[in-house]
């Protein structure tokens, strides 16, 4: 099942909540665990432990940092393809992935994961469940979201009476990893949505408006959003060793 599937990571953002590093390299690029590997790394050989050996990376930013390092993936034991935002107008992370398929690149069901998120799924369940449902996409949720604030909680004369730092809230969450069919992008969507938009904020809500099969898969494991310096700084190594043994 893995094999007919096609990785498309989104590696192309500015990566503006990590400024000053993303002056120099790209976000996914930044080095995570004890083994200090880049996020993309640890991201391409944990698909790759699950039989997803076809990538496209949508990149834009610095993207030639990304292609100098992974260069056709033959190295990783994967194929890598690149599709670059770049003067045709598709933009955003919904863009991104129209322009994939609309230039080719993929001709299969997708599985899309945002280039800053790490989580040990099992693929194999995902891509089970989504053709179970016979979903058009499917999109992966928690309800393990810790807020990186304080919540206070205000009476009816603004008097704080309770005070709860970072809490896990009982919330459905998306995570930033998906499974979507091809079909979805051989209509028009350029004609609704255009060009830039954004994949979860104006895709997701147009496929559901549009009466097509959007599931979520509950998942319930550990996760990292690995998108801004203050959640980087915060990256726990003991609980980053779940991905040691697909590092070299």
């Amino acid at each position: 099942m893995s094999s007919e599937v096609k990785a498309l990571i989104l590696a192309g953002g500015t990566g503006s909540r990590f400024h000053p590093y993303t002056e120099i390299i790209p976000k996914p690029m930044i080095p995570v665990g004890r083994k200090e590997k880049p996020v993309l790394e640890v991201i391409v050989k944990w698909l790759r432990k699950h039989g997803v050996k076809e990538f496209v990376f949508l990149v834009d930013y610095k993207w030639k940092y990304i292609y100098n390092y992974f260069e056709n993936g033959s190295r990783f034991n994967v194929k890598i393809d690149y599709s670059l935002d770049e003067h045709d107008g598709y933009r955003n992370t919904g863009g991104a992935i129209l322009k994939a398929y609309r230039s080719n690149l993929v001709d299969s069901r997708g599985l899309i994961w945002y280039g800053d998120i790490l989580a040990p799924i099992n693929i194999k369940e995902l891509l089970d469940y989504h053709v179970d449902k016979k979903a058009d996409l499917t999109l992966v949720v928690t309800k393990r979201y810790k807020v990186p604030v304080g919540v206070a909680e205000v009476n009816e004369n603004n008097e704080i009476v309770k005070m709860v730092e970072k809490p896990e809230l009982n919330i459905s969450a998306t995570v930033g990893i998906g499974v979507v069919e091809r079909e979805i992008f051989n209509q028009k969507i350029e004609e609704y949505l255009g060009k830039d938009f954004d994949f979860m904020g104006d895709l997701v809500p147009w496929l559901i408006g549009k009466g097509y099969k959007v599931y979520a898969y509950m998942y319930n494991d550990i996760w990292f959003d690995v998108g801004s310096l203050e959640r980087y700084k915060k990256l726990d190594n003991e609980n980053l060793s779940v991905f040691e043994d697909v590092i070299d």
